[in-house]
C-alpha cells in the first residue's frame, strides 16, 4: 500500500527565501510517500507487531491506517489504581503488576506524580484493559520518553503479559534496541524492503542476560528505595544492605537481618526487598532475593522471608528453592486495640512465609563483613 501525504504550500516571504536559496522545483505542493504492506499478518497468529523507522518515516501514518489511536484519560484527583474502576480491585492489581507496575505505593499515587516510565506503563495498562476481545491495541512512540534500560525492562514485561493473555498489540518505535526484549512476531519498516512485513528475525528463546553489580552499602542508601516498599519506610539499621545496579543505575535492594530462632542461632530473614518501578517486570525481585539467601546459606545461615505481596508469594509457593513454613498462608493472631482499625486489617491478612532451601553460592563472603571493612573493596558481579 502506498499513502501520499500532500500539503498545499501557502507562499509568503519565508517560502520565497527558501526558493531563492535552494533548488525547489514544485512551489505549490509538497508530497511525502509512505509505502508498507501488512497483508500477510492476516495469514498467521500473532501477538506483537512492531513498525520501526527513523523520525518522519511514516510510522504514525501506518498506525492510523490500522485504526484509531486512542488516548487514556487519568483523573489525577484519584489514586492510579482507582482509575481502573471498571475492573475488580484484584484484577486491577494483577494487570498493573503484569505491566511491571508492581510497586504497591505506586498504585496509591496519582498519575501526575508518577515518573515518565510509570506513566507510560500505566497508559498501556489502561489501553489493554479497555480493549475488547480481538481488538488490536495501537501504541505510538513506544519507549521514546524513557531511559534505554528502562525501555528494555518495559518491553519484556509487556510482551510477557500480551502472550500470556493472548492480546494483540502493534507498537511504533524509532528504537531498535528493544527488539530482543519484545521478541515481536513480525516487524515492518517503511524504510526497508518497500515496507514488506518480516517475520521471525527477532524471535529469541529468552530475553538477553542481565549482568547486575552487587555492593554492600550503608543503611542510608535505603533512602533511595524506601518510598517504594509497601510496608513502613523504616528499615532496621542493623540489617546488611545489598545494593544491585545495572549499567551503573540502582535497580534493587535487599536488607538481611540476623534473626536467631529456637534451635537456629544462625537464622536470618529478608527484612526488605525492593526493585525500583522502572525495572519491575523482569523478575529481578525473586532473583536478588535468592542470590542474597544463597550467599548467607554459604556461611551456614538459615534464611527466611515473610511477605504479603501476591506476586512474590505466588513465586515462593511454586519454587523448588523455597519451602513453606508452618505459618505459610496463616493469619498471625496478636493482641491489638479494637480501636486500631489498621492493626485489625493487618491481623486479617495471611502472609507468605518461606525458608530458602536452594543451593548456596560461594565467593561473595566479602559482602558479609562489617561495613567498615567493606568501604575499600565492595563491588562484585552476578549474572541473571
Amino acid at each position: 500500500m502506498k499513502i501520499e501525504l500532500k500539503h498545499k504550500i501557502q507562499n509568503d516571504k519565508y517560502t520565497e527565501y527558501v526558493y531563492d536559496n535552494f533548488d525547489i522545483q514544485d512551489r505549490s505542493e509538497t508530497t511525502t510517500e509512505v509505502i508498507f504492506s501488512l497483508g500477510e499478518a492476516k495469514n498467521f497468529d500473532w501477538n506483537i507487531g512492531v513498525i520501526y523507522g527513523s523520525s518522519g518515516s511514516g510510522k504514525t501514518t501506518i498506525l492510523k491506517q490500522m485504526g484509531e489511536l486512542s488516548k487514556s484519560t487519568f483523573d489525577s484527583s484519584k489514586s492510579l489504581i482507582s482509575n481502573f474502576d471498571f475492573l475488580e480491585p484484584k484484577e486491577a492489581t494483577r494487570l498493573l503488576s503484569s505491566m511491571g507496575l508492581s510497586s504497591v505505593p505506586t498504585w496509591l499515587r496519582s498519575f501526575n506524580l508518577l515518573s515518565n516510565g510509570e506513566q507510560f506503563r500505566a497508559d498501556i495498562a489502561y489501553k489493554v484493559a479497555k480493549a475488547k476481545d480481538n481488538d488490536v491495541i495501537l501504541i505510538d512512540e513506544f519507549t521514546s520518553v524513557v531511559d534505554r534500560d528502562v525501555a528494555k525492562s518495559m518491553s519484556f514485561a509487556i510482551q510477557k503479559y500480551l502472550r500470556r493473555n493472548n492480546k494483540r498489540m502493534v507498537l511504533a518505535s524509532c528504537h531498535y534496541d528493544i527488539m530482543e526484549w519484545l521478541t515481536p512476531d513480525w516487524v515492518c519498516s517503511p524504510q526497508k524492503n518497500e515496507g514488506l512485513l518480516e517475520r521471525g528475525q527477532c524471535l529469541r528463546q529468552s530475553r538477553p542476560k542481565i549482568e547486575l553489580q552487587v555492593s554492600r552499602v550503608e543503611s542510608s542508601t535505603w533512602d533511595l528505595f524506601k518510598k517504594h516498599h509497601y510496608l513502613t519506610e523504616n528499615a532496621n539499621k542493623s540489617c546488611k544492605f545489598l545494593l544491585f545496579t545495572w549499567n551503573k543505575k540502582p535497580v534493587g535492594m535487599v536488607a538481611m537481618i540476623n534473626q536467631p530462632r529456637k534451635g537456629c542461632p544462625n537464622g536470618f530473614a529478608i527484612s526488605r526487598v525492593v526493585v525500583l518501578p522502572d525495572f519491575q517486570g523482569l523478575g529481578l525481585g525473586v532473583k536478588i532475593c535468592e542470590f542474597s539467601a544463597a550467599i548467607f546459606k554459604d556461611i551456614g545461615g538459615k534464611i527466611y522471608i515473610k511477605t504479603v505481596h501476591p506476586a512474590l508469594g505466588a513465586y515462593f509457593n511454586s519454587s523448588e528453592n523455597w519451602r513453606g513454613t508452618s505459618m505459610n498462608g496463616k493469619i498471625r493472631h496478636k493482641s491489638s486495640k479494637k480501636s486500631d482499625s489498621s492493626a485489625k486489617n493487618r491481623l486479617e491478612r495471611a502472609s507468605y512465609c518461606h525458608e530458602y532451601i536452594g543451593e548456596s553460592i560461594e565467593g561473595y563472603s566479602e559482602l558479609l563483613k562489617p561495613i567498615k571493612e567493606m568501604r575499600n573493596n565492595n563491588k562484585l558481579k552476578l549474572e541473571l
